[in-house]
């Protein structure tokens, strides 16, 4: 079911600041040149990541600490203007507060991963957000067993990546494993995620994934195999 957007008065007041703030900072020439980079998924305000942050803090100085209802309505309603720039403040706000969050949650970061997809948000969900709410409450790991063999690539890319910050704490049963179960797939996206959860892997246990690599490359792609043994 998609979540509704929650009556949150913190909310009213964190996007009244933000759609008054974030325009001041619009580059047209940066937008259009950003716009580009990101292949036309949405349009943007122009305004740099440093710039942006410090806006950010402006809109957010002296506001209580969310609670989950706000946390979603905030992000979604974020998510709901066409400007990237606001995505990013919800992604950076989830990311400092995802703790305040139950495992009710992965409902509405679901909604955002398969909203406007790409890889400049979906990543940043599934390392910072969705990586936590699972870690917090590992009931939600048969979700992510869902997830892997989802027909949305961005949703499966979320759940190859949800490990990316567990370091010691990784399940390696299920990193190779979803490695493995979308080894195949043809999409660049994934292939990518591929080589990319386990050259992260690599840095804690670079043993663990040479040998995987070694046991599995006929089973992965040139581009995930290439990706994963970068730096060893």
């Amino acid at each position: 079911m998609t979540p509704a957007v929650p009556r949150s008065e913190l909310a009213d007041t964190v996007m009244e600041r933000l759609t008054a703030l974030y325009p001041t900072g619009a580059d047209p020439v940066r937008a259009a040149g950003a716009a580009a980079y990101m292949k036309g998924v949405a349009p943007f305000l122009g305004i740099y990541t440093a710039e942006r942050r410090v806006m950010s803090r402006t809109a957010l100085a002296g506001l209580p600490a969310p609670d989950e209802t706000d946390c979603t309505a905030i992000a979604l309603r974020c998510w709901a203007l066409p400007e990237r720039e606001y995505a990013y403040f919800a992604a950076d706000y989830l990311r400092r507060h995802v703790r305040r969050c139950s495992s009710g949650f992965l409902p509405v970061v679901r909604r955002l991963v398969t909203t406007v997809s790409w890889w400049d948000t979906v990543d940043a969900l599934a390392a910072h957000v969705v990586g936590p709410l699972v870690a917090a409450d590992p009931a939600l790991r048969t979700d992510m067993d869902a997830w892997i063999d989802d027909d949305d690539l961005w949703v499966a890319r979320t759940a190859l990546l949800h490990q990316l910050r567990y370091k010691e704490s990784t399940d390696t049963g299920r990193l190779f494993g979803y490695c493995l179960r979308r080894g195949d797939h043809p999409d660049f996206f994934i292939r990518k995620a591929i080589g990319w959860c386990l050259r992260e892997y690599a840095k804690t246990d670079p043993d663990a994934v040479r040998d995987f690599v070694g046991s599995a490359r006929d089973r992965l792609s040139p581009l995930s195999v290439r990706e994963a043994l970068k730096n060893l």
